[in-house]
């Protein structure tokens, strides 16, 4: 992978010293999550979404759960310490994260939001999350996504 190649989470990582292998697939906007997992070979529960959501006007919350979950948004706000929290408008995610749908990492985001990721990445001896681009993914410990990107491990499903 040359450098133009290398997404914005790529750099952050590599400026880090953070290990992690990049994994592509042909970018497809139809496939799901279960989708992408099937292609990467891993099972559901190891790679993961980010999801990017609102509460009080203006207060954005990340949240990075399995592909196969779905968010709990009453578990999420209690997280992020909010009522509610609902997810923003797709339109809304390039020019809040820097980042397509279906291409959101939670690596390397214009703007660094609070951010969550279910309490199941824990067990895991690795996790794949969206290299920042459709058709990417990078493999790398939980730990180190979790210091990386600091999340906040929570009950989110």
């Amino acid at each position: 992978m040359g450098k133009q190649d290398k997404t914005n989470c790529m750099r952050v990582l590599d400026s880090k010293k953070i290990a992690y292998s990049a994994h592509l697939y042909e970018a497809d906007p139809t496939l799901t999550g279960e989708d992408i997992a099937h292609l990467l070979n891993e099972e559901p529960s190891q790679v993961f979404k980010t999801l990017v959501t609102v509460g009080k006007p203006q207060k954005y919350y990340v949240f990075v759960i399995p592909v196969n979950a779905e968010l709990n948004l009453k578990k999420a706000a209690a997280a992020a310490g909010e009522k509610s929290v609902s997810m923003i408008p797709q339109r809304d995610l390039l020019p809040l994260t820097g980042y397509v749908h279906g291409g959101c990492s939670p690596i390397g985001m214009k703007k660094h939001f609070p951010s969550f990721i279910d309490e199941s990445a824990s067990g895991l001896s690795r996790i794949f999350v969206s290299a920042g681009r459709v058709g990417c993914q990078v493999e790398l410990s939980p730990a180190d996504l979790i210091q990386i990107a600091s999340l906040t491990p929570a009950a989110l499903i």
